[in-house]
């Protein structure tokens, strides 16, 4: 089967978009930057919830320690209070007393009961009778008389209570009372403390006391009188320094005493182991006024940061209260910020350090990662550069286990690919310069060959057709010599008009065509003829064929031709199939002409567009139908192809 087809090329207008390339930024570095914003955001994001988390964690730690502290401080303030209690219950089941209040003979009492204090530590024990008037005091013996019953801890026993505890404030003239000394050690001056409240007081004689008081009863357990002790926490440092030993441990801190503890009278230091700047104990300070508002006023435990006369301390205040459940003061204890800020900042450091190492081991891995995505794909934009310079055996070697490999393979089979397809088309090229040339130098050739046997070739017709007219009475072998010189002439006649028309091609004259009518008026042409009597013409023609810029006379010569070489290579009998198609990739025109004949072998292949090639017999055809048709489809920038 012999397939030809003739390609006519349809221009189409095409919109351009401009380019506008900005600064080259290699991909590694892109891969980098993109790597290092990630992480360092990343790393950024974690720091930040890190260092909130510990602080928080820390705060909270050193919260839930001082409230612990604050607990036990309780604990050893209630027992000192109990240790009192018991002397105070134990002294009152004394007959001693008893004898002593019935009797109205108080020196045997007043010896022992001087003895116990001593021995206990009391800083006032006395006795008073059942209407709460003292006869004892064994600080101050000579001062008795005095009503107490205005005292909680003496109303409640009056009531018929027994053995009593609680903590109380001893204005400056009961103090007095009980002992000039004690009253001189109650009285504090104060000291000018930043952010407490401001008052106008500059010093306090008040004295707040640990006491209690146990009833003394008959046979008929009647009350006879009361026993009353205390100590005085003004200036007694023996409970808040057995604070700081038992939960602190005397631990020191850069220097400083790491806790510390505080028992206030109202919002004034009374009691503490905080020191001053030159060493000295605070006392006469104040609570800062924040404190002072929640726990005196609001009667609520505090427990935050807070400032403690010079420095800041996790700090934990809670309110002392007496038997009226009136706030009379606070118990405090604290550690030192100093040591929780550094370690919140050795932490916040530590975690830096994490995440600033975190950052570099992944800057690390994302650079060698971007390396290794961006060598290969440098690899092959060198590569590329190579063969869009021309250099086509350009190649790329990528040794990955990845997609990258994949595409280095696909790079390397696309330039095999156009290197086949340039040394193709360079050879195709080379042909159809050849075939060109070939052409031209045939038809300068052609026109010469014709030009000087033209006029020769008509005297030998002319003559021939006179002596064939003139010459009526040759003999049989004459007459068919002068009939075969007549016929071989006009043949030689027609193969010089072809030597012209071949030579002579004029430039097409180009208009817009239905290619579709050019092969029906062929069709119309030829089927009539007797050569096409046996065979049968398929027409398959595209029905919106777009109009071609051609020349009509020239293209319909070119299907002429076409059309005959298929009837004729079919021996006249057969099936013609002439199809018309766009090829919407291309926006060209392909018209094919399909035979049932038998084909043209692989040697004649190749020269069937040569000048005066053929496969008929002598006789029958110039061999030059296919070089002119491939010549005026040339003309019309289209291709032609068996």
């Amino acid at each position: 089967m012999d397939t030809e087809t003739v390609d006519t090329t349809q221009k189409r207008k095409g919109l351009f978009t401009a380019l506008f390339r900005g600064a080259t930024v290699p991909i590694h570095a892109k891969l980098m930057v993109a790597f290092v914003l990630l992480i360092v955001m990343t790393g950024t994001v974690f720091l930040i919830i890190g260092v909130q988390l510990t602080s928080k964690r820390v705060l909270t730690e050193a919260q839930n320690k001082v409230r612990n502290d604050l607990n036990a401080a309780r604990v050893i303030y209630e027992s000192q209070l109990q240790q009192i209690g018991s002397v105070v219950c134990y002294t009152s089941e004394r007959t001693l007393l008893q004898q002593a209040i019935n009797t109205g003979d108080i020196t045997e009492a007043l010896q022992e009961l001087t003895s116990v204090a001593d021995t206990s530590n009391l800083d006032i024990f006395g006795v008073t009778n059942k209407y709460g008037q003292v006869l004892i005091r064994t600080h101050n013996p000579g001062k008795v008389g005095d009503d107490l019953g205005h005292h909680d801890f003496i109303r409640i026993i009056l009531n018929g209570g027994a053995c009593v505890t609680s903590t109380v404030v001893f204005s400056q003239y009961e103090m007095e009372k009980e002992s000039l000394a004690l009253a001189e050690q109650a009285k504090i001056d104060l000291i000018d403390t930043p952010l407490a409240r401001p008052i106008s007081l500059s010093s306090v004689g008040s004295g707040m006391m640990l006491i209690a008081a146990s009833p003394i009863m008959d046979d008929n357990h009647e009350l006879l009188g009361i026993v009353f002790g205390g100590k005085l926490l003004n200036r007694n440092f023996e409970i808040v320094d057995l604070i700081k030993q038992t939960v602190y441990e005397e631990v020191k801190y850069k220097g400083q005493e790491i806790g510390t503890a505080t028992i206030f009278q109202d919002d004034l230091r009374i009691s503490t182991n905080v020191k001053n700047e030159d060493g000295s104990r605070a006392i006469g300070t104040r609570v800062s006024e924040e404190v002072y508002n929640q726990v005196i006023i609001q009667g609520e435990p505090w427990i935050d940061r807070a400032y403690v006369v010079n420095n800041w301390y996790i700090t934990a205040y809670e309110p002392i209260t007496n038997l009226g459940n009136e706030i009379i003061g606070i118990l405090y204890v604290g550690v030192l910020e100093q040591k929780y800020n550094d370690i919140q900042r050795e932490t916040i450091l530590t975690f830096l350090g994490i995440t600033i190492a975190g950052i570099l081991v992944a800057l690390g891995i994302s650079y060698l990662f971007a390396k290794q995505v961006s060598g290969p794909i440098s690899q092959m934009v060198v590569a590329s550069k190579e063969v869009a310079a021309g250099n086509l055996g350009a190649r790329v070697d990528i040794q990955t286990n990845d997609e990258l490999h994949f595409l280095g393979e696909s790079f390397n089979h696309m330039a095999e690919s156009i290197q086949r397809r340039d040394q193709d088309l360079k050879e195709f090229a080379t042909k159809r310069i050849m075939q060109s040339e070939k052409l031209a130098l045939v038809g300068q050739l052609s026109a010469n060959i014709a030009h000087e046997l033209n006029n020769p070739l008509q005297g030998i017709i002319t003559f021939s057709h006179l002596l064939l007219e003139d010459q009526q009475d040759l003999d049989t072998n004459c007459q068919y010599s002068l009939e075969k010189i007549v016929g071989q002439a006009n043949r030689c006649k027609d193969i010089i008009r072809g030597l012209l028309d071949f030579s002579r091609q004029r430039p097409p004259d180009k208009s817009y065509y239905d290619l579709n009518l050019i092969v029906d008026d062929c069709v119309s042409l030829v089927e009539l003829q007797a050569l096409f009597h046996n065979i049968h013409i398929i027409r398959n023609l595209q029905a919106d064929l777009p109009m071609a810029v051609i020349d009509p006379s020239q293209i319909e010569r070119v299907f002429m031709n076409m059309i005959i070489n298929a009837a004729e290579a079919m021996d006249g009998s057969g099936e013609l199939t002439i199809t018309t198609r766009e090829i919407e990739e291309t926006g060209e025109i392909e018209i094919s002409f399909t035979d049932t004949g038998t084909g043209i072998s692989e040697e004649n292949l190749r020269k069937i567009f040569d000048p005066f090639f053929t496969t008929k017999d002598i006789g029958h055809g110039t061999g030059l139908g296919l070089a002119i048709s491939y010549g005026l489809v040339r003309s019309h920038k289209g291709s032609i192809k068996v």
